[in-house]
């Protein structure tokens, strides 16, 4: 009986390090997470969530008392897995002409970005700290 108490006692322990372990790690990876901005353009959908688009209104016009949404999802989702190639085709076309444009305002997004970033960062005077801080000691020593 004394054996199984030191052993139950052991794991308690080992299992309190583990839980201060796990916590700590949450803890660095919230840390490391970039934030997001807002603003930023969103990502434009793949092919398959095109494809959804129009089968969520055709579905809903066959099946207007079915309510589920996981019924929708595997619906398309087999149907989706049932097309050929060139019956994706299009909404293929789609995704890439949605990719591209979401490409062409993420570059204008930086470019925004970074024009603002150095026009906030500029102070009145072009000079740097250390020389100003360099003036402020020759005139107190004057």
């Amino acid at each position: 009986m004394k054996g199984s108490k030191t052993v139950s006692i052991a794991h308690k322990r080992l299992d309190a390090e583990m839980l201060k372990k796990r916590k700590g790690d949450t803890v660095a990876k919230e840390k490391k997470k970039s934030k997001k901005n807002s603003a930023a353009p969103k990502r434009p959908p793949g092919a398959f969530f095109v494809f959804m688009e129009e089968f969520r209104k055709t579905f809903k016009e066959n099946f207007p008392d079915n309510k589920l949404i996981s019924a929708v999802g595997k619906a398309g989702g087999d149907k989706w897995k049932s097309m050929s190639e060139s019956e994706k085709a299009p909404y293929v076309a789609k995704a890439l002409k949605k990719k591209q444009e979401y490409e062409k305002a993420l570059e204008e997004f930086a470019k925004k970005s970074n024009g603002n970033i150095g026009d906030e960062g500029k102070t009145e005077s072009e000079k740097s700290t250390s020389e100003v801080h360099d003036e402020a000691e020759q005139e107190a020593s004057s």
